[in-house]
């Protein structure tokens, strides 16, 4: 049985749009409820809990009827804050339902890039932790541009859920996505594909491994899983990896389970 460290208190949750939009582009209502069921027990519970949530873009499809990904930055844009409004809205009332309140983080890569900055928002989410408060961070995508000589963007919500591990004391991070495991090739290419349970190195094999999203609305894939890995190992702390179709599996990585990935 693969275990972990069993001294961590604050756990940080990444889930993928993937696993919060149906594949006909409705919102999964189903998981959605039972994230916030096992993170609202997890925070009576006495785990401090964060919740990097990916969605917006996806969300902002379905709110406004379309089927297809715009390519036009602005247009994104838009989506991203019509659906982010939409995400949080069904957060709030599913939270509630489980007596557990709240917060949105909107975050640039230039909160982490600036000292003041990332001090600020470090002491805003260990305040909201203290008072038993669930932040839900996503990227800023209304205004994460390239502009100027600021870089702004993460190249996705997985680099952004391992910045955030490696600078708000996260002890560990459970990255629920579309897939079970990280495989030694693409599963959905390869049937004989065999999932790696325990990673302790990144070696050019596993890089070798990754592939791109399989999504039509998310952004990630196993490469930036794999880089997101590499930054909280880097940092001394562990990553799984495991399927979010049912979030109860949250319990079953803090339970000591043999599912997903541990990376560390």
């Amino acid at each position: 049985m693969i275990t972990i460290k069993q001294e961590f208190h604050r756990i940080a949750v990444k889930i993928g749009t993937s696993s919060l939009v149906l594949p006909n582009g409705q919102m999964n209502l189903p998981t959605i409820d039972r994230l916030a069921y096992v993170l609202s027990a997890l925070n009576h519970q006495g785990y401090e809990v964060l919740l990097i949530s990916s969605g917006a873009i996806g969300v902002g499809l379905e709110t406004v009827g379309l089927t297809t990904r715009p390519k036009v930055i602005a247009e994104q844009q838009a989506l991203a804050a019509i659906g982010q409004a939409a995400l949080m809205r069904i957060y709030s009332q599913r939270f509630l339902d489980y007596q557990t309140h709240i917060a949105q983080l909107l975050l640039t890569r230039d909160v982490f890039d600036y000292q003041q900055s990332r001090k600020n928002t470090m002491n805003t989410i260990n305040c909201l932790l203290a008072d038993r408060v669930v932040p839900i961070i996503n990227e800023n995508d209304p205004i994460s541009i390239d502009e100027l000589d600021h870089h702004t963007t993460f190249s996705d919500n997985d680099e952004l859920s391992a910045i955030v591990t490696k600078n708000a004391a996260v002890d560990l991070l459970i990255v629920l996505s579309d897939i079970d495991a990280f495989y030694d090739r693409d599963p959905h290419r390869y049937p004989d594909a065999k999932p790696i349970r325990r990673v302790t190195e990144i070696t050019p094999e596993l890089k070798a491994a990754a592939t791109g999203s399989s999504s039509a609305v998310g952004t990630g894939g196993m490469v930036t899983k794999l880089h997101a890995a590499m930054t909280v190992m880097a940092a001394g702390k562990q990553m799984v990896l495991c399927n979010g179709r049912d979030p109860k599996v949250i319990f079953d990585v803090l339970a000591g389970k043999p599912v997903g990935t541990h990376f560390g």
